[in-house]
Order: structure tokens, then C-alpha cells, then sequence
């Protein structure tokens, strides 16, 4: 049955921010191309598509009268502070539409890492031992960990904040990175030992059971054994990182991978889809970095290559999203169909 489908976003184009705003202070928006791509999609399943906007744009078409949608297809972003993921779902639960993807409390809890951390850690999941430092916390007393120390920004992703200095190997490289991440992006700084070995992400999709997608494994000029190496906010920029799928790696590992992936979907209360990224040691130890309730899906962005690899096309693995959470609101009968 064809549904009238909102898109909620925030687009590149529409950040307005001050010179002194990090060069990557938009990197998570998207681009007017995703956009259209969505609506493509929906509209070749035989959907009607509404183009929104973000937060102001939502809450007034729904001010106006002008929304009428029977659904919404979220991906905003939000532009400023820990909470911004959570906006346009609350405002949704406020107005009862039912939409796509995670809930407020969920995007929340997984845009703070420490938070999210926590919830894998009471449920088992290994992930990187860590603490949270501002510049004015004694560094020396709240290292326990060793050297070398992985130092990130605490509520963003898309390699926000990451830089070749980002792996410190003593005090003064860990204040000089806890002092780039304050002041630069005006939050605490997530340190993390680090993980020498490799990279991987999987994603998930639905609900009913949740399903984790092949591995896809992270190579950077070409070398799978990233060691010491890591990509950063540049390697993205520049379109650096190669994105194998399925990842060349025994079987055994890729089933862990997978289940881990579940497990993590699961431990923050995901929806309808999500991509869990990792970092697995040279002994073979898997540790979860992050999960994402709201992975780029550009046709371009590794998200899209799930599908792919089990001879979806993007048109198709859009709508599978689409259909999980249809079902899950009871809006939609059935089993998707390719």
C-alpha cells in the first residue's frame, strides 16, 4: 500500500556557522543528492514523498497546518550539541507521526559515546577501556590505561575532530588532543586505549529479528592491516578509505562481527537499521568503537554496500529500511519482496 512519506534532513548547504567552527563542523549533513536519491527511491516503490527539512522546518509545517504525511523517513542530524540527533524525533513522538529509524532517547544515548559505552559494557559487549578529560582534569591521575591512548571528540561522528595526532604515546600529545577537542568542538574529549589491528563495520537491518548485513572491511592505500594506522577526518574528505565487502576474513571472526553487531543494535534499542563499527585487535579480540542509528545513506557511502553484495539495488535496500519500519508500526503487511 502506498504511503505519503515525509523525508526529515539537514543539508549541508543550510549550516550556518562562524569562522570558528572546525573545517569539519558539517561533515555529518548531507548532501542535496542523498535527498534525492531517498525520494527516488520511495517514489519507484510507489510512495508519495514530502521534502521537509530539519527541526525549525518540521515544527513549522506543523504550526501551519502543512504537514500532511503519513509517515517519516528520518535521517536529520541536527547542527549543534549532544542532543541534536534527538530533536526531530521528539518533536515527532510529541505530534504522534510514526517514523523511520531510531527513537530521541536512542539517538541520545548513542551520540554520547561514554553513554553508549556504558550500555555495552553492562551488557557485555567488549569495547575499548576509556575515560572522558577536559584540559583542567589531572590527565596523569585519570590515565590508567598506558600508552598509546586514542583521544576523539565525545558526541560526534564522521571522523569529526580525528586527526593524525589524534594517537598519543605520552602526557604532553594527550593535553595538547584533550585541548583541540575542548575548544574546538566545546565538548569533552573521549580517550580510548588504542586498538592496533584492523577495521571493520556491519550494519543491521529490522527489527523482528534484527539482522546484521556482511562485513565490510576498511583498507586505507590499500592495506587491510591497518596496525597503528586509523582514518580520520581527512581520509573521509578525500575519499581515501576503500570499502571491501565481504571482508576477506575467516569465517569465524565475520560471525562474530555479526552477532556482535545485533547484540550492539540491540543493547541501545536500535530501529529499522544502523551500522556498528569495530576495531579488532591482532590477537582477534573484536571491540565495538560506535554504533550509528544513522549511517549515511548516500549511494555512494559504504552503508548502500550491504545491500549490494547480496544483489540489492540501492532502490531496493532503501525500501527494505522503509518496509522493516512500516512493519514495526503495524503500517505494512507481509514480508518485503524484492
Amino acid at each position: 500500500m502506498s504511503k505519503i512519506v515525509g523525508i526529515t534532513y539537514d543539508l549541508k548547504s543550510d549550516w550556518q556557522g562562524s569562522q570558528d567552527d572546525p573545517i569539519d563542523a558539517s561533515a555529518e549533513l548531507d548532501g542535496t543528492k542523498t535527498i534525492e536519491c531517498l525520494k527516488v527511491a520511495f517514489e519507484s516503490a510507489g510512495h508519495k514523498v514530502v521534502l521537509i527539512g530539519g527541526a525549525r522546518q518540521l515544527i513549522s509545517r506543523m504550526a501551519s497546518g502543512d504537514l500532511k504525511v503519513d509517515f517519516v523517513f528520518n535521517i536529520s542530524e541536527g547542527f549543534k550539541g549532544r542532543n541534536r540527533e534527538s530533536q526531530v524525533p521528539a518533536i515527532l513522538d510529541f505530534y504522534n507521526i510514526p517514523f523511520a529509524g531510531a527513537d530521541a532517547l536512542t539517538l541520545g544515548v548513542t551520540l554520547d559515546k561514554v553513554v553508549a559505552k556504558k550500555c555495552f559494557i553492562a551488557d557485555g559487549i567488549p569495547t575499548a577501556r576509556y575515560f572522558k578529560a577536559r584540559l583542567e582534569d589531572d590527565l596523569a591521575a585519570l590515565n590508567m590505561l598506558g600508552y598509546p591512548l586514542f583521544v576523539k571528540t565525545l558526541h560526534e561522528g564522521t571522523s569529526k575532530g580525528i586527526t593524525q595526532k589524534s594517537r598519543v604515546e605520552n602526557l604532553q600529545e594527550l593535553k595538547v588532543q584533550v585541548e583541540h577537542v575542548n575548544r574546538n568542538y566545546k565538548q569533552p574529549a573521549l580517550v580510548e586505549e588504542f586498538i592496533k589491528g584492523t577495521e571493520f563495520t556491519v550494519g543491521v537491518i529490522g527489527n523482528n529479528p534484527p539482522v546484521a548485513m556482511p562485513v565490510v572491511q576498511y583498507a586505507i592505500a590499500g592495506k587491510t592491516t591497518l596496525g597503528n594506522e586509523f582514518y580520520s577526518y581527512r581520509h573521509v574528505a578525500e575519499k581515501l578509505v576503500e570499502h571491501i565487502c565481504p571482508a576477506p576474513i575467516e569465517e569465524k571472526l565475520a560471525l562474530r562481527l555479526q552477532e556482535l553487531a545485533v547484540r550492539a543494535y540491540q543493547s541501545v534499542d536500535c530501529r529499522d537499521f544502523g551500522r556498528v563499527d569495530f576495531r579488532v585487535d591482532e590477537k582477534g579480540n573484536p571491540y565495538v568503537l560506535e554504533i550509528n542509528p544513522l549511517p549515511n545513506l548516500s549511494p555512494d557511502d559504504v552503508f548502500v554496500l550491504f545491500g549490494k553484495s547480496q544483489g540489492m539495488s540501492y532502490n531496493q535496500i532503501i525500501n527494505k529500511i522503509l518496509d522493516e519500519a512500516l512493519m514495526r508500526l503495524g503500517l505494512l503487511e507481509g514480508v518485503y519482496n524484492k
